[in-house]
C-alpha cells in the first residue's frame, strides 16, 4: 500500500524546518515523482527553487517529511480523507540536493518530467534543482488499529 501510494500520487505536503520562522514547521504543497509511471522506486524526487522557502529550509536543515493521501486518487469514495480506511503515508528523513551531474539526477529528471511535463518549461532563471527525500521513517495508516509497522528496508525493497 505504501509503495502504491508513492507511485500513484503526484503531489503531497512537504514539511521542512523553517529558517524564517525560528524553527517552526513549514508545510508546502509540492509535486513529486518516485520514478517513471509504473516503475517507481519509492524515493520521492522534487524539483524546487530557492525562491521557495521549502528548498531554502532544506539547504539549512535537511529534516523533512512528505505526507500523501489516497484521497486525491479517487479510490476512497465519499468518505472523509481522515477516515483510516482512506490510506495516508508520511515519509520522514532528510531532504537532500541531488548532484546535477550524477546518473541519479538524470533518472530523477526523467521521473519528474514524465509525471509533470510542464516542469521542463519552468523558467531557467529560477534555478530549479532536484532534491530527494532520504527516507528514515515510514508512517502508514490504511485501516483501523493504528499505523502499520514498516521498515525503510521493507519499503524500498518491495517489488511492484
Amino acid at each position: 500500500m505504501s509503495r502504491w501510494l508513492a507511485s500513484e500520487n503526484s503531489w503531497g505536503v512537504l514539511s521542512t524546518i523553517s529558517s524564517d520562522l525560528g524553527g517552526a514547521p513549514f508545510g508546502n504543497v509540492v509535486s513529486f515523482s518516485d520514478g517513471v509511471p509504473g516503475k517507481g522506486r519509492g524515493i520521492p524526487f522534487f524539483y524546487l527553487a530557492t525562491l521557495d522557502p521549502t528548498a531554502r529550509n532544506a539547504l539549512k536543515d535537511k529534516r523533512s517529511s512528505v505526507a500523501i493521501s489516497e484521497y486525491p486518487l479517487g479510490t476512497c469514495g465519499k468518505i472523509d480523507p481522515e477516515n483510516p480506511t482512506c490510506a495516508k503515508l508520511t515519509l520522514t528523513g532528510k531532504l537532500k540536493l541531488v548532484d546535477s551531474k550524477s546518473t541519479e539526477a538524470k533518472y530523477a529528471k526523467q521521473a519528474l518530467f514524465s509525471k509533470h511535463p510542464e516542469m521542463k518549461d519552468w523558467p531557467e532563471g529560477h534555478s530549479f534543482q532536484i532534491f530527494k527525500l532520504a527516507i528514515e521513517d515510514i508512517f502508514l495508516i490504511d485501516w483501523f488499529g493504528g499505523p502499520k509497522p514498516l521498515t525503510v528496508e521493507q519499503y524500498l525493497n518491495f517489488k511492484m
